[in-house]
């Protein structure tokens, strides 16, 4: 991964000349073309994301009219979609010939021989120019080959977004590099309860990816981790523990009503009806908040780094990509679509018809470069960009981790362990629970974890 501290050009410059490892060898599980069934109909499995959502309305319409080959889509909120893909793939139901997979997944499926690689066949198309797709990104989505198992759809770090109107009535002032204790004195400044206005919007959704991705580059910045480097679990740790309370606190005293239940989608909706004064979330938040059509905010947000403690950075890495299962039968029609959907074309085509703010980013150095897209993004792309260059998936915390992982901990287990915390810490939030049995629970669960490494 790109070290923090290095200027954006080497990053750019980096992803440039930084090809995808190709190989001459296909690892695409057999020949493609002669295991393709007639059957014109491919099978799509995505998160219901906004993006996402944008795909299925451009499809029909472009990529079946250019190519003849129909895709049916299923569409599910987060939680469910890491459940059904994992079912689907891992027990090789082969229901699925593409699915939106993230960072967390690939390498470990890649290892597991579940995932087609892509780079040959992005390596045989130079119209697809994978030199373009930003580095880190195909980095999170490479095996232990140095092949990529999967193209990146777009590419997120994550910051903190805030409405300048209510900043403004205040007579407050966002810095660009917030602390947390400075957000917890906004979030107070600004609730009101009586105006139906939340102080700030966290996830308290149940879900290693929902609740614990920000919550653990809370806990990454206050000095915490899940494991140290010799997997010594510190889950009820003391910078664990005080993470993890100031994040409930701070939901319960100034976020957002129904907290318990609030995931990406739900922040997403409250902060764009201007139901909340702050958002730290994902960056590709930006794009539908900046869209006058499916945001009242829009022109209203000022975007902001994310909030520290004890770290100079905090954001995430992460992309939601487009992987094929090993089971499916229609390799080449499958590639057609994710070549089509990870492309500089359809970038294009998102701008025209859609919006240019709307254009999955954050995956395409030539991105940037597109002046519609640096008109309509220019009060969050310099701030994305850096928030994704300083995100250190090897170090992002105050001691040296084990395995890879900024939000998550790069091991098969930790989406049971992640998720089972989760489940604590947001009935702490609901008041039926606390942070110590979450966390006394969460270490004895941990501990479990850490025989498998030791």
């Amino acid at each position: 991964m790109q070290k923090p501290g290095k200027k954006l050009s080497i990053l750019i410059a980096g992803a440039t000349a930084g090809a995808l490892a190709l190989s001459g060898c296909s690892g695409a599980g057999g020949s493609s073309g002669s295991g393709d069934s007639a059957d014109n109909t491919i099978t799509a499995l995505m998160v219901g994301n906004p993006q996402m959502e944008d795909i299925q309305k451009l499809t029909a319409d472009n990529f079946t009219k250019q190519t003849g080959i129909t895709v049916k889509f299923t569409i599910l909120p987060e939680n469910e979609l890491r459940d059904k893909v994992t079912q689907d793939v891992a027990n090789q139901g082969g229901q699925y010939d593409v699915a939106t997979v993230g960072a967390y997944e690939v390498p470990i499926w890649a290892k597991n021989g579940w995932l087609h690689e892509l780079s040959t066949q992005a390596g045989a198309d130079p119209k697809y120019d994978s030199a373009d797709l930003i580095k880190p990104m195909v980095q999170s989505l490479t095996g232990d080959d140095g092949k990529m198992y999967a193209a990146p759809f777009y590419g997120e770090s994550s910051f903190l977004m805030y409405n300048k109107e209510m900043f403004e009535a205040k007579g407050l002032t966002m810095p660009e590099k917030p602390t947390w204790a400075q957000v917890a004195d906004f979030a107070q400044k600004l609730n009101d309860k009586n105006k139906g206005v939340a102080g700030i919007c966290l996830r308290g959704l149940p879900g290693w990816g929902e609740l614990f991705a920000p919550l653990t580059t809370v806990v990454n910045t206050y000095g915490g981790t899940w494991f140290e480097k010799d997997w010594t679990p510190k889950v009820n740790s003391p910078e664990f523990k005080e993470a993890t309370n100031f994040y409930v606190n701070l939901v319960k005293q100034y976020g957002e009503s129904g907290a318990p239940q609030a995931g990406f989608t739900e922040c997403l909706n409250t902060f764009g009806q201007g139901k909340a004064a702050m958002w730290y979330d994902a960056t590709s938040a930006a794009g539908t908040l900046e869209d006058p059509k499916a945001s009242k905010v829009a022109g209203k947000v000022g975007y902001a780094y994310a909030p520290v403690n004890k770290t100079e950075y905090s954001g995430w890495l992460w992309t939601w990509a487009w992987a094929m299962p090993k089971t499916t039968k229609k390799s080449d029609a499958a590639w057609k679509f994710i070549s089509w959907a990870t492309s500089k074309d359809y970038e294009q085509l998102v701008g025209k018809n859609l919006g240019w703010s709307r254009v999955p980013s954050g995956k395409r150095t030539s991105t940037y470069s597109i002046p519609e897209y640096k008109e309509s993004a220019k009060a969050f792309a310099d701030v994305t960009l850096g928030s994704i260059e300083h995100a250190n998936p090897q170090n992002p915390g105050v001691q040296p981790r084990p395995a890879l992982g900024v939000q998550f901990v790069g091991i098969p287990e930790f989406a049971d362990l992640g998720t089972k915390v989760s489940q604590e810490v947001s009935a702490a939030i609901a008041g039926s629970s606390s942070v110590d049995k979450a966390l006394t629970d969460g270490q004895k669960l941990a501990e479990d974890v850490a025989k498998n490494y030791k």
